[in-house]
């Protein structure tokens, strides 16, 4: 199965209640779209969905804006699967990337968790696992750190919290209210975006974007802040490049801002070296400038309001979403516009994701696993099992957890988490013949089937052979007996004839 990245979009109307929008899924290097969910009208940070792994097909979770209700859909079907009635209106949602928890961010500044799938089990249960006050005003971004471990929020307070899931899960302070990992509270305005980067909690470190003008890079080993970049205008989305060498802040106003977190350095002995930008704490300010003599390296004028930000999987492709429905798609490396994608026109990108595309996507099924329908793909993807959430909490439900439960397709170890180096290579073939050509396992199926009735046959004969051979023996040497017998008394009579003559002749000569 070839490769292929997509980006994953999501079209709000501009005005509230004006139409309906739709989640649509682009072929990066064309423009073209391969998939279209509609009957979605969701905000900024309000989208996350899992992709398609593990043998389980993917799905998107879209919360609706001033509506207390969660879409999901399943990219094996174009229409909406079933809706989630939600205990408020969600301002941001959030998925970890295993799909085992779900958060979502109300108006009022209080977070729920949910259980989603369970970790080992693979199953979904929808379990409101804690519901807490985190803010006291709205929550406009909820990320988790990529082994899922925390959950960061950002507020129209000005915080930014870390929580641990594993204390709001625990089953001992439920009854408490949960305390956070720490509180980043540098900021003097609203946070509108958060990027978390690579590593496990709570080595990982964490950019904050704000409407104080300012991205601000934390490190959440030592709480402690790192550097603060100051723009000239209140910055509204950040994205960061996955080798954590250069992230991009883009403003209202269509400014797109590049700043790299390295620099060249020109030593008198060692010649040129590169060294990190920032990294010297709470004094460490780096102003980035639009007269700055690297301006047109580092600048990127839209000209419209920018409202989605990502970057491509390979690092070389900028995706920049406005408010007028347009998707402008850069190249890094010399911030040239290579394409402009218009199909949304008159609505409002409200989110932009990059992933490869999913085998198992509708329309597309055929052309990756070369398979004859749709539902032939649904047996051997099956969809992944989603539910509706709890609106509140149930210690009873939590204590029984009752879920919907779907064997994993490959085995576990005995401690119970699975691992690709399990799968024995025999069964990888098979799999793997299974999924490519599913036609010829029939085939092959019948071949065996003929063998194991031939070598039964070869079975049978060889014990009629033995049997044959053992009356073979018997007859032989019943045989063999009689002859020796029959021999033993010819020779027995034979030498009683000759003794009588000899008795004769012995008495003839003695009357002589």
């Amino acid at each position: 199965m070839i490769m292929q990245e997509v980006v994953l979009c999501a079209a709000a109307p501009q005005a509230s209640g004006s139409g309906s929008g739709a989640i649509v899924l682009h072929d990066v290097q064309t423009g073209t779209s391969l998939a279209s969910f509609k009957q979605s009208n969701s905000g900024p940070h309000c989208i996350s969905f899992v992709e398609t792994r593990d043998g389980q097909g993917g799905f998107i979770l879209a919360a609706q804006q001033e509506k207390s209700i969660l879409h999901v859909y399943n990219f094996q079907k174009d229409q909406l699967a079933f809706k989630i009635i939600l205990p408020e209106k969600p301002s941001c949602l959030a998925v970890d990337n295993s799909g085992t928890f779900c958060a979502g961010g109300t108006t009022q500044g209080r977070i729920y968790l949910w259980e989603a799938r369970h970790k080992i089990q693979y199953v979904a249960s929808g379990i409101l696992y804690n519901s807490w006050d985190a803010h006291y005003r709205r929550i406009n971004v909820l990320k988790f750190t990529h082994d899922g471990a925390a959950l960061i929020s950002g507020s129209e307070d000005s915080g930014v919290s870390i929580w641990s899931v594993a204390r709001i899960v625990d089953d001992d302070t439920q009854n408490e209210l949960p305390t956070p990992y720490c509180t980043l509270s540098d900021h003097t305005l609203p946070v509108k975006d958060i990027v978390c980067g690579l590593g496990a909690f709570p080595t990982c470190r964490v950019l904050t974007a704000s409407l104080d003008h300012t991205v601000k890079l934390w490190d959440l080993s030592s709480q402690s802040l790192l550097t603060t970049f100051y723009f000239p205008k209140p910055i509204s989305s950040t994205v960061w490049d996955i080798t954590e060498r250069l992230f991009f802040a883009a403003s209202l106003d269509g400014s797109i801002y590049q700043v790299n977190l390295f620099r060249q350095r020109t030593e008198k002995h060692a010649g040129q070296t590169i060294e990190a930008v920032g990294g010297a704490g709470v004094s460490d300010l780096i102003r980035v400038a639009d007269e700055d003599r690297n301006s047109q390296k580092c600048l990127i004028t839209v000209g419209q309001p920018i409202t989605a930000l990502t970057i491509s999987l390979t690092s070389s492709l900028l995706l920049v979403g406005t408010s007028t429905g347009l998707i402008h798609i850069y190249d890094i490396a010399s911030h040239q516009l290579l394409r402009t994608i218009s199909t949304h026109k008159g609505t409002s990108i409200s989110h932009l994701a990059t992933m490869l595309k999913p085998p198992d996507l509708v329309g597309h099924i055929s052309l990756s696993l070369n398979l004859g329908s749709s539902a032939d793909a649904k047996d051997i993807i099956p969809m992944r099992p989603v539910v509706p959430f709890h609106r509140i909490k149930d210690s009873k439900a939590r204590e029984a957890h009752e879920v919907t439960m779907m064997l994993p397709v490959q085995d576990e170890t005995p401690g119970g988490i699975p691992s690709a180096y399990d799968y024995p290579e025999a069964e990888f073939q098979r799999d793997y013949a299974f999924f490519v050509q599913p036609n010829a396992i029939s085939t092959s199926e019948a071949s065996s089937a003929r063998v194991a009735r031939l070598e039964a046959e070869v079975e049978t004969l060889r014990e009629q052979l033995w049997k044959a051979k053992g009356i073979n023996d018997v007859m032989w040497e019943t045989a063999v007996r009689k002859v020796m017998t029959q021999e033993k008394r010819e020779a027995v009579v034979e030498g009683e004839d000759v003794e009588k003559p000899r008795k004769k002749v012995n008495r003839d000569q003695c009357i002589s």
